[in-house]
């Protein structure tokens, strides 16, 4: 959802400027390479006029070290990344929470509204954090 939804606001332009050289992909620190998107995910993503049909990546060093960013969703997130670079203090400092204030709770198993809140969250929060975080 994060993925689709950072697109979406790059590509409708409300990060201002030209943001057109901005690359986003999404990747999990446990996630199973090639497992589709969740229905609740595909659904809630619909209803705020978002389509994706991505699949799942499992987070690796190399993408890390390819990044400019790096967000997690927790703090263990954030960790599990910082792991993966551990050693490598240029690439740690590239990963950050996605939300400074608290964690952002996976929505897995928690039905159709929990995933609904939670693109909407990422609506208000990904293009706000993009901003702060991107050089303009």
């Amino acid at each position: 959802m994060a993925e689709a939804i950072a697109r979406a606001e790059i590509e409708a332009g409300h990060l201002g400027g030209d943001r057109g050289r901005i690359f986003t992909v999404s990747a999990g620190t446990a996630a199973f390479d090639g497992s589709p998107c969740s229905g609740e995910a595909i659904d809630a993503l619909r209803r705020i006029g978002v389509d994706h049909e991505g699949r799942s990546k499992r987070l690796t060093a190399q993408m890390i070290r390819g990044a400019d960013l790096v967000f997690g969703m927790t703090a263990g997130h954030v960790a599990a990344a910082q792991s993966l670079v551990a050693g490598e203090q240029e690439q740690s400092k590239k990963i950050h929470p996605l939300d400074p204030e608290a964690d952002v709770d996976d929505p897995i198993g928690l039905g159709h509204a929990s995933y609904d809140r939670l693109a909407k969250h990422f609506r208000d929060l990904i293009p706000r954090r993009l901003a702060e975080m991107l050089p303009a």
